[in-house]
């Protein structure tokens, strides 16, 4: 790490394959919905934890005590499909694709715990799984959320493992935000899932 702050947050990676799978339905319906900022498929992530503006001293100590409390967990079982909004369906602002997280509460209370121990507030509320997929510019009509609801209905993802957590950078271009990895911390993996 250099010695500039970063804008940090912890967060499993997509695999590849599923990020293209996701982009190629995604295609599919994006044609019939009102304009939105559509998450680029090298930028989806589930987001563990947002750090924001951090020293890169205390990040480097912070990710050394995670990754030793990390190597003895199992990694996780995630499974993505259906649909919603933040900050509600009647005013969409975010439209996201949810699912399971088999295995996540051990990884999420390791995250919380060395990140407060190192000044990071508590999150307000417990984490859920939610893939952030578009950013609206305006809200959509009950029509546009009632269509992407039923596409989030449809689609037939592949369950993934989740075997580590990735400490990233964030660096607002004029494209959009490009994350850029800094650090891994490997998970124990659980044997098959």
């Amino acid at each position: 790490m250099n010695m500039r702050d970063y804008r940090a947050f912890f967060a499993f990676e997509i695999p590849a394959d599923l990020r293209e799978v996701l982009d190629r339905e995604l295609r599919n319906v994006r044609g019939e919905l009102p304009q939105a900022s559509w998450v680029r498929p090298e930028s989806l992530h589930l987001t563990l934890k947002f750090l924001g503006e951090s020293d890169p001293k205390l990040l480097e100590a912070l990710t050394e005590d995670l990754g030793e409390r990390l190597t003895g967990l199992p990694a996780v079982r995630l499974h993505l499909r259906g649909t919603g909004f933040f900050p509600s369906r009647g005013r969409p602002r975010v439209a996201w694709i949810g699912g399971l997280a088999q295995g996540v509460t051990p990884v999420v209370s390791a995250v919380e715990e060395v990140s407060q121990r190192y000044g990071w507030k508590a999150e307000a509320r417990p984490w859920s799984l939610h893939l952030t997929l578009a950013r609206l510019k305006t809200p959509w009509p009950s029509s546009a959320v009632s269509r992407f609801t039923e596409w989030g209905e449809g689609i037939r993802l592949e369950p993934f493992r989740a075997d580590r957590v990735v400490l990233f950078s964030s660096t607002m271009k004029p494209g959009g935000a490009v994350y850029t990895p800094l650090q891994i911390l490997p998970l124990a993996g659980g044997g098959t899932m």
